[in-house]
């Protein structure tokens, strides 16, 4: 596939996975498009997706291989689960937990947040609850 069909296949399926079209985004991925690949943004579909609070267009991309714990964007976003945990999106966060992503991993390299404390600076304790029961604890930064 060449470089543009490419590009223009990542951009519509991180658009797809931002608006939870889960169709959209399933004929997107059989037509070729990477789950892993960012758009030109830097955006992943993973994290478009759980920003979002989209679990179903979450659990599509993890089953097609888009790695749980990428970081998103230039400095501007992080990992999926950070960024469902930000909004308390917590079906979301389930599915990424469920997906493998890491309870402990904190974005921007390690040396951001991590999704418990995005999750409890929101005060969306349900959210905090289900990481904590995933093994992520109180850590600062």
């Amino acid at each position: 596939m060449n470089r543009r069909r490419q590009k223009k296949l990542t951009r519509r399926l991180v658009a797809a996975a931002m608006l939870g079209d889960v169709a959209g985004a399933g004929a997107l991925l059989r037509a070729g498009a990477s789950p892993e690949l960012p758009d030109a943004d830097g955006t992943t579909p993973l994290y478009a997706a759980a920003v979002n609070g989209e679990a179903g267009a979450v659990r599509l991309l993890l089953a097609a291989g888009a790695p749980p714990d990428a970081e998103s964007g230039r400095g501007s976003e992080g990992t999926p689960l950070c960024g469902a945990a930000c909004w308390g999106h917590t079906e979301t966060v389930r599915a990424l937990l469920d997906g493998g992503a890491d309870p402990q991993l904190r974005e921007d390299g390690g040396t951001g947040h991590s999704p418990l404390r995005w999750a409890l600076a929101g005060g969306y304790d349900e959210t905090a609850a289900v990481l904590r029961a995933a093994g992520a604890e109180e850590a600062a930064g």
